[in-house]
């Protein structure tokens, strides 16, 4: 396994200001709030902005369920088609949108010079586990069989921030055990991997800008009484040997920061081609904040060399 620790003072320093700004963690509690919380736009000055130089477009990907939106996001000076990027944000399964990460996704697109497609999955408590994954699944397949139609060339990445990462995981692991069209790499920023974890990192940060205590709202209305199989909790998975290989991110004053660790020494175990990288001053979301958090351009460049690097030279026919 290559990993990879980055300490980077200032990263530090800014990370320590916004979450003096932010205020302590207030986990959703009610679906009153979960509302108002979805109607809020993201600020530009937090989230950053979409990239001048990508094209952006609305469009509806077909799904078993019905449609769903995702945000298709282009360089203009990519002419030929290429790999697709799926890219999942971050909500707890509860919240987030495509909308709130334009600048993940458009600087991605740009940097790796690849086409991105963000999905706006369906949210708990509306549409409880298993209908997000159900919905990444069908959007792995779907780009592969038919990605020309949105300019690739059918091979397939996918990654996410957070709830969007556990997503990728399960889907990850759920196409390897049915043989679905999966992904060509994965990468997993801050990974939510399971559920009432009792980890060092869990005593630590719980709380720094968000909160995994057991038993919460939105994990009772995601999982609404279910199962926690392997593909809601990847970490749970018996073996993780036969998965594509993977980009792991951590934040070092997260809660997850060592479901991270974990999933990444797991699957460098079980033969799985693994980097881990470690953003050591930051915090849970830090993609989110790319306005206010440097640290958050630098991932979103190591992503991209990461991707070009995958996917150097032509599809192989």
């Amino acid at each position: 396994m290559r990993t990879r620790t980055v300490t980077e003072p200032r990263f530090r320093a800014e990370t320590t200001a916004l979450l003096a700004r932010l205020g302590p963690a207030a986990p959703i509690s009610d679906y009153g709030t979960l509302l108002a919380d979805r109607a809020e736009q993201a600020d530009p000055a937090l989230a950053g902005r979409t990239d001048p130089e990508v094209q952006v477009a609305d469009l509806y990907l077909p799904a078993r369920h019905g449609p769903v939106g995702v945000r298709w996001y282009r360089h203009h000076a990519t002419a030929s088609p290429g790999p697709v990027l799926l890219w999942l944000h971050g909500g707890g399964f509860i919240g987030g949108a495509a909308a709130d990460i334009d600048h993940v996704c458009s600087r991605l697109a740009h940097h790796a010079g690849l086409t991105v497609v963000s999905l706006d999955y369906r949210l708990a408590p509306e549409h409880a586990y298993p209908a997000a994954l159900l919905d990444t699944c069908d959007a792995l397949r779907w780009l592969a069989d038919h990605g020309a139609a949105i300019g690739g060339d059918g091979r397939v990445a996918a990654g996410g921030q957070s709830a969007g990462a556990a997503l990728v995981a399960g889907a990850c692991l759920l196409a390897r055990d049915h043989h679905l069209p999966s992904a060509a790499c994965q990468v997993l920023c801050y990974p939510v991997l399971d559920f009432g974890q009792d980890t060092e990192s869990a005593r630590l940060f719980d709380g720094v800008f968000h909160s995994i205590k057991p038993g919460s709202w939105a994990e009772q209305h995601y999982l609404a009484g279910q199962p926690v199989t392997a593909y809601a909790a990847p970490l749970r998975a018996a073996s993780l040997a036969g998965l594509p290989p993977a980009l792991v991110i951590g934040a070092g004053r997260d809660p997850l920061r060592d479901d991270a660790r974990a999933y990444a020494a797991r699957m460098d175990a079980d033969g799985v081609d693994v980097t881990h990288v470690e953003y050591d001053g930051t915090m849970h979301a830090f993609l989110n904040f790319c306005g206010a958090l440097s640290a958050g351009d630098h991932a979103i460049e190591l992503v991209a060399a990461e991707l070009r690097a995958r996917f150097a030279g032509p599809p192989n026919l």
